[in-house]
């Protein structure tokens, strides 16, 4: 009979290593397969190489790889494939059949369905049957990993509603404790708006670890600054039966070849909106400690939920309010951000007290982390088992040292993405009241650095066709410079009274606009101490001004 391999991820919990170890004891012990083994892809032994090892040394050469996962992203689509690659490279003629993830199955939600009613029996009413009343006052909020896979993230939504559907609880919403939105406080105060007064918060977890225990004080958290609400946790799945006789099941699909993976909204084969960085990624083994390929070490601050990576993130044009979702998401999950100082500060205080926070300075004239410093700190953080954000203002490519960045996470071997920012290219004008472009006076917008005077040996502008545009110019990073752009740009042919605004601190509470003709513009600006971070727009443009503080 083909051996089953059941595989987990791994985790610093020692409560979820014995349950995972409960589990594929009670599937061996079932007597339905003939060998059965167990192991880990990192952080936890035993590792895979061991389980597959046992497999192969029985006589086994065609094996069922059972991903233990209970939705299918990057652990269920390319982080066990890949391990089990390493495996067939190490066994010549080893081949196996995959399973698909656990859920959603009705099983689960038959399992799912009695951890709530017990937490919602408590104690005092334990082995009980419940009464449609107290369901109909229950509300229930059942909340997943979260992933920067939105199959899988949706995946959960669907259990949700499945959960629902004939059980009589109050409504059932779903959300994330981690790397997706809605989060365990914003899920809880949704609830409560709705009218809840009885909340059971249920993990949508197989086994304990570090991502239920959070759950778990998130919920006291907002208990607590709630009196007038009964918050209740749930035991998560754990080893049952019911567990056990999916296992089996998906066993028997295996090797049937009847796996029905959804592949329709995968975001590494079909471009989704917001992941286009997913599309193609190849797979890639994790290192386990054990592993003698292993290069981690158990001494590392891991996380058992996500592993090393880079965010480079555009945080809009300073308000806290202007960064996009995902940004904010990645935020959430982060174990370090590397911050400029145009990024969005006020976010800092959000972030979970254990986050390090590295200060890239970035002052003009001014202090200064080396970018080389920066690259080195973004590669060692991530390989080093972190997820790093690298919090920039504005839009990461657009004037900044993004790619750069981005760069060096690939020359090390770090996987890297990029968020896009609001650029304040766009969002000062904006903020100002002068659109970019208007119907009949300006169809097209240069962005243009300032950050070189005309002449500068080294600058790239082309400033005499830059003069002979019509259109709109917005000048970023030129403070310094506005007057001889000016000059230069009048000298090539731009009408002295073409009308600029300098727009500084957009969006923040001391915005200012300070207008002027561009023949003026330099002067103007000295005189009013406009100073960075300003936006400089000119053209005629500028002459619809309709809103936005002014000097």
């Amino acid at each position: 009979m083909t051996g089953l391999v059941i595989v987990g991820h791994g985790t610093r919990s020692a409560a979820g290593v014995e349950q995972f170890a409960a589990l594929v004891e009670r599937v061996r012990g079932r007597g339905d397969i003939g060998d059965v083994e167990g192991g880990f892809i990192e952080l936890s032994r035993p590792p895979l190489t061991d389980a597959v090892g046992a497999l192969v040394a029985s006589g086994h050469r065609a094996l069922v790889a059972l991903p233990l996962v209970l939705t299918g992203a990057g652990h269920g689509k390319g982080d066990i494939p890949a391990a089990m690659a390493r495996e067939q490279q190490r066994h010549p003629g080893l081949s196996y059949r995959y399973g698909r993830p656990l859920g959603p199955h009705p099983l689960l939600h038959e399992a799912l369905e009695q951890r709530i009613d017990a937490a919602l029996a408590g104690a005092d009413r334990a082995g009980t049957e419940l009464t449609g009343a107290d369901r109909a006052g229950t509300w229930v909020a059942l909340i997943g990993r979260g992933s920067t896979d939105p199959d899988a993230n949706a995946e959960v939504a669907k259990v949700a509603r499945l959960l629902w559907e004939g059980r009589g609880y109050a409504g059932v919403e779903p959300g994330f404790i981690s790397l997706a939105q809605p989060s365990v406080p914003a899920v809880l105060e949704r609830l409560r708006r709705l009218g809840a007064r009885r909340i059971v918060v249920a993990p949508y977890f197989l086994f304990a670890g570090v991502l239920p225990d959070r759950i778990v004080a998130q919920s006291a958290e907002f208990a607590a600054a709630h009196p007038d609400l009964d918050v209740r946790v749930a035991e998560v799945i754990g080893d049952c039966d019911a567990l056990a006789d999916l296992v089996l099941e998906r066993y028997a699909e295996a090797l049937g070849g009847d796996i029905r993976m959804n592949c329709d909204t995968c975001a590494y084969r079909v471009l989704m909106p917001g992941f286009a960085d997913k599309v193609g990624r190849p797979q890639r083994p994790h290192d386990h400690p054990d592993d003698p390929v292993g290069h981690h070490h158990h001494g590392h601050d891991h996380h058992d939920h996500d592993h090393g990576s880079v965010a480079v993130v555009g945080g809009g044009p300073g308000p806290d309010d202007l960064i996009t979702v995902r940004a904010k998401a990645l935020l959430d999950a982060a174990d370090v951000v590397v911050v400029d100082r145009l990024a969005p500060q006020g976010l800092l205080a959000g972030l979970r007290p254990d986050v390090l926070v590295v200060d890239a300075a970035k002052v003009p004239r001014g202090p200064s982390m080396a970018q080389e410093a920066i690259n080195e700190a973004l590669v060692s953080h991530a390989r080093a088992g972190r997820r790093v954000v690298r919090l920039k203002g504005g839009d990461p490519y657009v004037f900044g040292r993004g790619h750069e960045e981005v760069q060096a996470c690939v020359a090390a071997g770090v996987p890297v993405t990029v968020v896009p920012g609001v650029s304040s290219a766009l969002a000062a004008p904006a903020l100002a009241g002068v659109p970019v472009t208007h119907r009949g006076v300006a169809h097209d917008v240069t962005v243009v650095s300032g950050h070189l005077p005309p002449g500068h040996p080294d600058s790239l502008v082309d400033w005499a066709a830059l003069a002979r545009a019509r259109g709109t110019v917005v000048l970023l990073m030129a403070v310094d410079t506005i007057g001889k752009i000016a000059s230069v740009l009048i000298e090539h042919g731009r009408a002295p009274e073409t009308p600029v605004l300098a727009v500084q601190d957009a969006g923040l509470p001391d915005q200012r606009s300070v207008p002027a003709r561009l023949d003026e513009i330099g002067a103007v600006a000295a005189r009013e101490g406009v100073g960075p971070p300003a936006v400089f727009v000119l053209g005629p443009v500028v002459a619809l001004t309709t809103t936005g503080p002014t000097a």
